[in-house]
């Protein structure tokens, strides 16, 4: 019997379907995923950034109000925030200083989880995970940080 005829007569079993299948995902490129979890945080955050812009007094009002950050006046906290929910997503989109943007979105992260809204520590827990990979991980491959780095490399060779 030939081999074609051999592999089309011969069924796989469940279990031989399985550990193809897993070991074809596991062949799935991390740079996607990772770039992928960078974009989706980063979306988050992003968006609420704009939507502080768009309407600069209700935002003042809202960290005098709802927010109420200790130790910081309501202008100053918005200011901040606006600022980081701007910048810090679009360098770990980009996966430049991508550290630092997700170091300092962990921050205020952290912020947001212990004195805004307490009760939403599950997504909470999700984006401080996303921003420790990051952090201890780097942005991966498909990152202006891994370009950089290898055009580092290749002048020092």
């Amino acid at each position: 019997m030939n081999t074609l005829n051999h592999t089309i007569t011969q069924r796989a079993s469940p279990a031989d379907m399985l550990l193809s299948l897993t070991h074809r995902l596991g062949h799935f490129p991390r740079s996607l995923v990772e770039l992928g979890l960078r974009a989706g945080v980063g979306a988050v955050f992003f968006k609420s950034g704009l939507s502080k812009i768009a309407n600069w007094e209700l935002t003042v009002q809202l960290f005098a109000d709802e927010y109420a950050l200790p130790l910081l006046p309501p202008e100053l906290a918005a200011y901040m925030a606006t600022a980081a929910e701007l910048v810090c997503p679009v360098l770990l989109i980009l996966g430049l200083a991508a550290r630092f943007g997700a170091l300092a979105l962990l921050g205020m992260t952290a912020v947001i989880q212990i004195f805004v809204y307490p009760d939403s520590w599950a997504e909470h827990l999700l984006w401080a995970s996303i921003f420790v990979y990051v952090l201890t991980q780097g942005a991966g491959k498909l990152s202006v940080d891994h370009a950089i780095k290898r055009a580092f490399d290749h002048s020092k060779r």
